[in-house]
């Protein structure tokens, strides 16, 4: 439902709660049920990545019901539900945009999509032309994952709001890292083969270069996303090359089939990585993780003691509460935050309509008991705190929750704060 302000006075008001429909007390008709604020989420549900689309609709759903649970999303004729519609992109461009017309057709507002920087771009290009085409039906494209950095630089767009710290952005926080690591002398880059995986190179060696001119880029490979079934063979290169780390962007089946691989050579390597907290991958690690793979996040279980952590603690135990199964256990706190901000953009905007719903969310503030953000307004780029942690064995003490059932988490090892994350943008944005 498109919801724009022109309901009369007079009409009731109704709240969606998990348990029903209550009436207002202000009108003596029967309670009705309001249609519900819709989402669509397009992302890859079948295929090689399968794995990945699931946990993110599992993430999507939590923060949902989150909303829904105290009320859902306050408008001028009462509280409406948001409501999650899946559309499965097969990770590819062309079916994304198929389901991108599948959604408009049905006249749903938000698009959410982030598992692929290639999809991302191709939205993005075909938001602006539908919203251009159509000014009664447009949309508002919320981006959870997708950070290749040009989505909010040269191809930033009014109708995109990126949640994750870009690529640009993770790399600064690993080679913070990295730069106080004397111990690291050659490098390896490896990669998926699009957009993002070549970003991640791209940035590695221009930020190692800046940070420390004495390492050594020993290799630079980048290999068909989702298509490797055995990584042997770049293992094999790998240590052949001398590289004492190996810095990847790898995600999903990708990283975990690597890590895997690095392990059975006994090849005992640091890993610098954007996701090997997730999705298999600390079980594929093993003891050769301890104290040598790293993953960078906007925030994980184990975050820094003190009054943080009874309040994400308890974030983190609800999720776990609401998928209990161990392959569940993928929780990313932007999605949560994502969800939040857009109910509270709704709210300010009184609508659901895409640009006023836009305008509200820049400059949108964020803050929860462990966690602040805020949407740059200049380019749409969500700015937060970046986490490095390193992996650790539950059973040595050293951390509270492991990931997924596997025995091996994450601690801390570098807190950036938001200021510290924010890089210069070079987007100029056409406004409608």
């Amino acid at each position: 439902m498109l919801y724009r302000s022109r309901f009369p006075a007079g009409l009731a008001l109704a709240c969606m709660l998990a348990g029903g429909c209550l009436s207002s007390a202000a009108s003596a008709s029967p309670a009705a049920t309001l249609e519900p604020i819709r989402l669509g989420m397009i992302e890859g549900m079948s295929g090689p990545f399968a794995n990945a689309g699931e946990a993110v609709e599992h993430n999507i759903r939590f923060a949902v019901e989150q909303v829904n649970a105290r009320g859902g999303v306050r408008l001028p004729d009462g509280r409406h539900s948001l409501s999650l519609t899946v559309f499965d992109s097969k990770q590819g461009v062309e079916d994304a945009l198929l389901q991108l017309k599948q959604l408009t057709d049905q006249k749903i507002p938000f698009v959410l999509e982030g598992n692929s920087s290639a999809v991302a771009g191709a939205l993005v290009e075909a938001i602006n032309k539908h919203n251009a085409r159509t000014p009664d039906n447009r949309v508002l494209f919320l981006n959870y994952s997708a950070v290749d950095p040009a989505l909010t630089n040269e191809k930033c767009s009014f109708w995109h709001f990126r949640f994750d710290a870009n690529a640009d952005m993770r790399m600064r926080v690993l080679v913070e890292v990295i730069k106080s690591d004397h111990q690291a002398k050659s490098v390896y880059l490896i990669g998926q083969d699009y957009s993002f995986g070549q970003q991640v190179a791209k940035a590695a060696r221009q930020q190692l270069q800046a940070a420390r001119p004495d390492i050594r880029i020993v290799g630079d490979e980048l290999h068909p996303i989702g298509k490797v079934k055995d990584f042997a063979p770049y293992i094999a290169k790998i240590r052949a090359s001398g590289a004492d780390t190996v810095i990847t962007g790898n995600w999903g089946n990708d990283l975990t089939l690597l890590v895997k691989a690095a392990k059975e050579a006994g090849l005992r390597l640091k890993f610098y990585t954007f996701y090997a907290n997730s999705l298999g991958a600390p079980a594929a690690i093993g003891d050769a993780g301890v104290g040598t793979v790293r993953a960078v996040a906007e925030w994980h279980p184990n975050i820094a003691d003190g009054v943080q952590n009874a309040a994400s603690d308890a974030f983190y135990r609800s999720f776990r509460q609401r998928f209990p199964q161990p392959q569940d256990d993928y929780l990313f706190l932007r999605m949560d935050v994502m969800i939040d901000m857009l109910a509270s953009a709704i709210e300010k905007a009184q609508t659901t309509e895409a640009a006023a719903v836009a305008r509200a969310l820049e400059g949108a503030q964020y803050k929860s008991k462990f966690h602040e953000a805020s949407m740059r307004t200049s380019d749409h780029q969500l700015i937060q705190p970046l986490y490095v942690a390193v992996m650790q064995k539950l059973a040595d003490g050293g951390i509270r929750f492991d990931n997924e059932g596997s025995g091996y988490g994450f601690k801390t090892e570098r807190y950036l704060a938001p200021a510290a994350t924010a890089l210069p943008t070079t987007c100029k944005m056409q406004r409608p």
